[in-house]
């Protein structure tokens, strides 16, 4: 039986850290080479989109990291993490693509939206302009179309098609993403989930900040009881825009601090504006478990700390470049090119190793091109 106690001890220690490749995020060489990489550096908590084939790729890169570890010099012990899958109760801005028509597109267009996207999901020539399983709904190219003809279409991922997974252990946590307001539909999302509910190793529910917030998490929480494990609150605070700057990790930073103090059953973890600036912000706040924070600041102890953070966009824009460089191969799998790897675990160490200080990073190695074989022509 697989362990995994190890994440479960890194929720109770202030230690989690938690990797979000997307809930729309499709690109399956790009989910695995990040699972791949955020796994070999530590991360507890793999989280994907509620799509069979993502999770097969993820379950798959997570076996390839626990088989690799012991034999490579530059990962720390790993966890074997939990797989998380995440799903909506109603309408949100991580479940949707963009769409555009690449026939109403001006021929002299200077194309913004495809130099914004950060997940290269727009090109010309192209069927239908949007590449789907690379969008992954942050919504940046909308302002910027010259002529207001990109749309965002939203989708509902299926509860249904999980639930066999989590029976199966295939999925052992679950991540329900809701807004203030949508209480009807969380507790028809919670009646379809319940025969599976038992088990699960963690629930994690995440919401934005709004009118009346506190009340709605308590009302959801009355809606879940009784629980039989973990029960993480996620503090959305500035969703789809963790990699932009010191700004967007402030309004996460508040939320978090906001819902530590209402005290709700359950643990604080944050997201949805965490990037570089994250860990500095909740150290300045006093946020952060003892064990994380600098000696010369003097807390009470026991006292209100958030038990992680979960990184997404930033994450994936900090392994960029390795993708960029392994689509230029014919097989662009993470394992099959030594200097990539070790450089993808050095990046991705670099970030788990501000909530895991015990794991070292690792020094950077620049990546050089053609290092572990010939790239193919063929590919962009």
């Amino acid at each position: 039986m697989t362990d995994f106690s190890s994440p479960l001890k890194s929720l109770k220690a202030g230690h989690w850290f938690k990797l979000i490749c997307g809930a729309s995020y499709q690109h399956l060489p790009a989910v695995r080479n990040l699972v791949l990489a955020y796994t070999l550096a530590g991360a507890d908590c793999i989280d994907v989109a509620a799509d069979p084939a993502v999770i097969g790729v993820a379950r798959d890169a997570i076996a390839t990291a626990i088989h690799l570890a012991p034999k490579i010099d530059f990962a720390p012990k790993i966890p074997q993490p939990l797989l998380m899958v995440s799903l909506n109760a109603g309408e949100d801005p991580h479940f949707r693509k963009a769409a555009l028509d690449p026939e109403a597109c001006p021929t002299d267009c200077a194309q913004p939206c495809v130099s914004i996207c950060p997940a290269d999901a727009i090109a010309f020539p192209s069927p239908h302009g949007v590449i789907l399983d690379r969008c992954y709904g942050c919504g940046r190219c909308l302002p910027v179309c010259p002529i207001d003809q990109i749309s965002a279409v939203s989708h509902t991922a299926k509860p249904e098609v999980v639930g066999p997974l989590i029976a199966s252990g295939i999925v052992q946590a679950i991540e329900i993403h809701t807004q203030v307001g949508q209480e009807l539909e969380f507790q028809q999302l919670w009646q379809t989930l319940s025969p599976f509910v038992p088990k699960l190793r963690v629930l994690a529910v995440s919401c934005p900040d709004g009118d009346g917030l506190l009340d709605y998490l308590a009302s959801l929480y009355e809606v879940m009881t009784p629980l039989p494990c973990p029960l993480i609150w996620q503090t959305d605070g500035r969703p789809m825009s963790g990699d932009i700057g010191d700004g967007a990790t402030r309004a996460t930073v508040k939320l978090a601090a906001k819902v530590l103090q209402a005290s709700l059953p359950g643990y604080v973890q944050l997201a949805g504006g965490t990037n570089r600036h994250t860990i500095a912000k909740l150290k300045a706040k006093g946020l952060l478990h003892p064990d994380l924070m600098s000696a010369s600041i003097n807390l009470k102890s026991p006292h209100p700390h958030i038990v992680g953070v979960a990184y997404g966009s930033f994450a994936r824009q900090l392994l960029s470049r390795v993708q960029t460089e392994l689509e230029t191969f014919s097989n662009p799998q993470l394992e099959d090119h030594p200097h990539c790897l070790q450089t993808a675990v050095s990046l991705a160490s670099s970030l788990v190793s501000q909530l895991k200080p015990f794991i070292p990073s690792q020094p950077l190695t620049p990546i050089e091109h053609g290092r572990d074989s010939p790239p193919d022509s063929s590919r962009r």
